[in-house]
């Protein structure tokens, strides 16, 4: 808004670059122009301000579709005044000359003609179009439509104004109806995520049977391996038996050979002492056949004598007597016989 200050009866008014200002002094137009600073007497002058930057309207409207569904378009609407000196002269821009505000409504006005255009041309679309039409292509067409109808309108280019842009932010049905059409759409979300956690659980169970099957496969291996360990112990326990067999039997065999020796050697042995035996006994009996008999009975006496520890009884008979003193004799003779010879 513009700023009017005071000086005794004079006013001072300062606009800013953006607003378009009509000075005017006993109904005529004394100045016009954008940013102007000028004095001038309240008694018979006064001021409109058109501002010509860009302003965002908001709308929002209910409309019904061909299929009787309500629905909600709200959006932006974006003008600025092209001529303002057009614009001056069909709605009033007047100031108050003491605040510096409108006297009325002025951008409420064309706030009100703007939305009203929009909504008849959003209405006519929305009227001939099914539910399903308006929720697929509705942003869309209801901004071009909005759009082109008002570039194309009449009036509003008769007040000078221009249609900078048109934001459409959504058309909407009403709550009940939304969750109804989100209803198949949740369903489809919610298969679509059973259907994964099933897959996923799927893939978790396959990997498990792979991993499973993976260590049954590793089992049957060692178990093949250990089968294979086992008849290699074996074997080596067969061989060690065989070997240690052979060599027991080897060892055996050298015991027995030793054993034979030394039997044979003990065989060769005795029998060298029993020949050696045999054969003084055998001269020692040729000695004692040639022996005669009363020596060999005083020999077998003094033999029997020296085993007896003691004689209790000793009877001599003449007839035991006489045939050893006999011989005793005749022995003694012949001993006595050389002597003699050798002496004469």
């Amino acid at each position: 808004m513009a700023t009017i200050s005071r000086l005794f009866g004079l006013r001072h008014l300062r606009s800013e670059p953006n607003v378009h200002v009509h000075l005017y002094k006993r109904g005529r137009l004394r100045r016009s122009g954008r940013g102007l600073a000028l004095w001038f007497f309240p008694l018979s002058a006064s001021v409109a301000e058109i501002p010509c930057d860009d302003r965002d309207e908001t709308f929002l409207f209910h409309a019904r579709t061909s299929d009787f569904q309500d629905v909600t378009a709200q959006g932006v609407i974006t003008y600025r005044v092209a001529q303002p000196d057009v614009l001056a002269e069909r709605v009033d821009f007047s100031l108050d000359l003491r605040t510096g505000r409108y006297r009325g409504e002025p951008l409420q006005q064309l706030s009100q003609l703007l939305v009203q255009a929009a909504q008849q041309r959003a209405w006519h679309y929305l009227a001939g179009a099914s539910l399903e039409e308006v929720l697929v292509d509705g942003v869309d067409e209801v901004r071009a439509r909005i759009r082109n109808g008002l570039a194309n309108d009449e009036t509003i280019a008769a007040m000078g104004l221009e249609i900078v842009a048109v934001r459409v932010a959504g058309v909407t049905p009403t709550e009940e109806i939304e969750r109804a059409l989100q209803a198949p759409a949740h369903e489809s979300i919610q298969q679509a995520a059973d259907e994964a956690v099933f897959q996923r659980r799927a893939l978790a169970v396959e990997k498990e049977r792979a991993i499973q099957e993976n260590e049954l496969q590793n089992q049957i291996e060692l178990a093949r391996r250990e089968e294979q360990l086992i008849s290699q112990q074996g074997q080596n326990e067969r061989q060690r038996a065989q070997e240690a067999s052979e060599a027991g039997r080897i060892e055996a065999e050298g015991e027995a050979e030793r054993a034979r020796m030394q039997s044979s050697a003990k065989a060769d042995s005795i029998r060298a002492i029993e020949e050696a035996r045999v054969t003084a006994e055998s001269e020692r009996m040729a000695i004692y056949r040639e022996l005669p008999s009363h020596v060999l009975m005083g020999m077998a006496a003094q033999e029997f004598a020296a085993k007896l520890r003691t004689i209790e009884h000793l009877s001599v008979t003449p007839e035991m007597l006489g045939p050893m003193l006999s011989d005793l004799l005749r022995a003694t003779t012949r001993k006595l016989e050389p002597a003699a010879k050798g002496q004469g």
